[in-house]
C-alpha cells in the first residue's frame, strides 16, 4: 500500500490525485488499483480534469447539496462540521480503477481522480493499493 499525503487549502476542494496514483502503482500488475480515504469527511471521486470551471462547480455543487443551513447539530473540537460527513457519505471514500494491460490507470480520456475535501484545510492522506 502506498500513502499520498496533501493538505487542502479550503474548506471544500477537489485536488487532482491522477499523476500521483499513476506514479505510486508504476510498474505493478494487477487487475485495479483501489484509492481509498480514511477521513470521515473527505471523499474521492472521478470526474473531468480538464475545465478548471467545472471543479470550481463541482465545489459549490457539494456545498449546495448538502447544505450548511440544515440545522446540524454535530460539533467538533473545531467547529460544527456535520455538513462535511454529509458531502463526504455522498461522495464516498473510494474508488476502484481497472489496470491496463500496460499497468496504466484505464481512466477515460478527460477523466482524473479527485480528492475531495470537504473540512479543510486540513492534512489529508490518501491510500492506494493494487487489487490483485
Amino acid at each position: 500500500m502506498h500513502t499520498l499525503t496533501y493538505t487542502s487549502e479550503r474548506k471544500t476542494q477537489l485536488i487532482d490525485i491522477t499523476q500521483a496514483v499513476k506514479d505510486a502503482v508504476a510498474g505493478q500488475a494487477g487487475a485495479a488499483v483501489l484509492v481509498y480515504v480514511p477521513h470521515t469527511t473527505a471523499a474521492v471521486t472521478i470526474n473531468e480534469k480538464i475545465d478548471p470551471i467545472l471543479i470550481e462547480d463541482l465545489e459549490a455543487f457539494f456545498e449546495k447539496v448538502v447544505g450548511n443551513d440544515w440545522g446540524w447539530r454535530h460539533d467538533d473540537d473545531d467547529g460544527p462540521n456535520g455538513p462535511s460527513h454529509g458531502r463526504a457519505s455522498v461522495a464516498g471514500a473510494n474508488v476502484l480503477v481497472p489496470l491496463t494491460d500496460d499497468g496504466e490507470l484505464a481512466l477515460g480520456r478527460y477523466q482524473a481522480l479527485f480528492l475531495c475535501e470537504f473540512d479543510g484545510p486540513k492534512p489529508r492522506s490518501v491510500y492506494v493499493t493494487v487489487v490483485q
